[in-house]
């Protein structure tokens, strides 16, 4: 019942981390911090919990929007914003996940623990960091319960799947000049700071009067759009950008392989087909006027999104380390697709069979969510298993290799380095 064809086990002995980051600012100023900061963690740490606490953080970050601002769960914006300090802990949460995703490799390299099993855990993590992130951003813009959120949250899954698309078809992961994990990241931390001091209706000012230069020819026929839309705009830009560098990034691998370099494309509908789904779930006609966008069901159906999103790209980073075909198909979307043609019955003169009233479609978005969230937690059980077990390793122990290729405990006493 495992997600690892027995034949296929074999092929993560032979797994290798391939990696190119073109970042100025990882190179010249935040490679340097990280190979210092790496240098605090003992060698008895293993690099998956230094990711595992990452992860933590940021979902310590998420509990206390929960906390400090409950109505956001039932209220479209919100009864109130949190304390102006909670964004900084939001900033500095996500900074130090940055930092401890960056120094997990590291750590893998110092310990000799690096292989497919630390891939996979990163990814993993990366994958839920990024629906939390695109909650507590949106909510820090001042953009809560909209279609502005959820296009960000759009944009940043589109953005980590063409990466795992990307690393999949061309064997290695490949970051650019400016790319999510570096400089995105940083960007979003510099957004909860800014909210931080001024509050989240800063957000709200129109970009061009912002800057002063409402009133010059030509700007002035462009729309003067808020801060926070002007923001998602430039994310949308950079989406494009992303798309194009990651085409021709796995074209160019395709030609190298001789092999049809549209054929990889057929691979990124899955996550069209899956996103158009979402969106047919939250814009459905109901006949008591009644959306998931304006209820109590928004949160809990963008974490159930997220989970499900996490089971499919780790599906798809799985098939990367152990070289099998590339998933098309994701069972755990059935549930959404059927909360989506329930939700759309209306269209067709029929009244919905189980999302009758706001109370219903929260219900099923809940009971989404946890479904979502126990079908991602066997999907990681069963990996960790799979793959500790065949390679004779652990998740959160640090071992070292034999003189006889058998992994042993590390010995306890191990000093740093």
């Amino acid at each position: 019942m495992g997600y690892i064809p027995q034949h296929s086990l074999e092929n993560l002995k032979k797994y290798s981390y391939k990696g190119v980051d073109k970042s100025l600012l990882s190179r010249y100023v935040l490679n340097p911090f990280w190979t210092w900061f790496v240098t605090l963690w003992p060698l008895s740490v293993a690099p998956n919990t230094i990711t595992l606490t990452g992860l933590t953080i940021v979902i310590l970050n998420f509990f206390t929007l929960l906390y400090y601002d409950p109505m956001y769960l039932t209220e479209k914006n919100g009864a109130e914003a949190p304390p102006h300090w909670v964004y900084y802990t939001w900033g500095i949460g996500l900074f130090l996940y940055q930092s401890l995703d960056a120094i997990d490799g590291k750590q893998a390299r110092r310990t000799g623990m690096a292989g497919p099993l630390g891939e996979m855990f990163d990814h993993g993590c990366d994958a839920l960091n990024t629906t939390i992130e695109c909650i507590l951003a949106s909510r820090a813009l001042g953009l809560g319960r909209s279609w502005w959120t959820v296009a960000s949250q759009i944009a940043t899954l589109a953005n980590f799947y063409l990466t795992t698309w990307e690393e999949y078809h061309t064997g290695q992961l490949y970051l650019g000049y400016f790319s999510g994990p570096v400089e995105g990241i940083l960007m979003i931390v510099g957004i909860y700071l800014v909210t931080g001091y001024y509050g989240p209706q800063f957000w709200d000012q129109k970009i061009f009067t912002f800057l002063h230069i409402a009133h010059l020819p030509l700007i002035n026929k462009i729309p003067n759009l808020p801060l926070n839309e002007s923001f998602m705009v430039f994310g949308g830009f950079g989406l494009g950008v992303n798309i194009l560098q990651s085409y021709l990034n796995v074209r160019r691998a395709t030609l190298v392989k001789k092999i049809s370099p549209t054929r990889p494309l057929l691979h990124l509908f899955p996550f069209l087909f899956t996103a158009l789904v979402q969106i047919a779930w939250l814009s459905h006609p109901r006949f008591n006027n009644s959306y998931i966008i304006d209820s109590a069901a928004f949160v809990p159906f963008l974490c159930a999104w997220g989970l499900q999103f996490a089971h499919m790209v780790g599906r798809m980073i799985l098939a990367h380390v152990t070289s099998t075909p590339f998933p098309v198909w994701d069972w755990v979307w059935v549930w959404s697709i059927a909360g989506a043609m329930d939700a759309n019955l209306p269209m067709i003169g029929m009244s919905p069979l189980i999302q009758k009233s706001s109370k219903n479609t929260t219900i099923f978005v809940w009971v989404t969510l946890v479904v979502s969230f126990l079908a991602y937690a066997r999907f990681v059980s069963l990996v960790i298993y799979d793959i500790t077990n065949y390679l004779g390793i652990a998740c959160f122990r640090v071992m070292k290799k034999d003189a006889e290729g058998v992994w042993r405990n590390a010995t306890p006493d191990t000093k740093r380095s």
